[in-house]
């Protein structure tokens, strides 16, 4: 019988470099990472993780599907922890509409955004927000995870239609438009 092969995570295997000012503290399956911006804390199942000089490599703790498919999960989070103490992340939306605007009342925003009623939208501690001429709102965390559902909650208030692109929007989003309808327009009765 030949030998069964273990088949590791290609990202799994890359080790996560761990820049000076970032402290790492691993207790059983909580990892605590501190650095400049702030400090964040998780539980991983499935993994362990060994300290190396200047780097960190994330283990599988068994060879099964779900222990493989743990490990390089498990390493892209505890990547983004690491950058995200060290350098952060950022999203951007824009309100689009004639009468659409943002305001900033303490860690709550308010939206005018076309219903009868404004929105209030309640930010989670971790993210801060900048807001630009009433309209661009700049996200900005520690936390990758909080972030981009944040940022998609937000979205969610009042999504772009298709027909005159109204709604909340990421920068770089591309919304595509329909036509609309044409037909019967300066059009005569017979």
């Amino acid at each position: 019988m030949a030998e069964e092969k273990i088949v590791l995570s290609r990202v799994g295997k890359a080790p996560v470099q761990i820049p000076a000012k970032v402290t790492i503290a691993v207790k059983g399956d909580d990892v605590t990472v501190q650095g400049p911006l702030g400090k964040l804390e998780r539980t991983f199942k499935g993994v362990t993780f060994e300290q190396q000089q200047g780097a960190v490599v994330v283990h599988p703790l068994d060879q099964t599907r779900s222990g493989k498919a743990l490990h390089g999960l498990g390493r892209n989070l505890f990547r983004n922890m690491v950058q995200g103490v060290t350098v952060g992340y950022k999203k951007e939306l824009d309100v689009i509409g004639v009468g659409f605007k943002v305001e900033m009342v303490g860690q709550a925003l308010k939206f005018s955004i076309g219903f009868s009623h404004q929105v209030n939208f309640v930010l989670p501690a971790l993210i801060q927000c900048k807001l630009e001429k009433g309209t661009h709102l700049e996200l900005t965390s520690i936390d990758k995870e909080v972030l981009g559902q944040t940022a998609a909650n937000i979205r969610g208030l009042r999504a772009p239609e298709p027909y005159k692109g109204k709604g909340i929007r990421y920068s770089d989003e591309k919304v595509r438009q329909k036509a609309g309808k044409s037909g019967g327009k300066g059009g005569k009765k017979k």
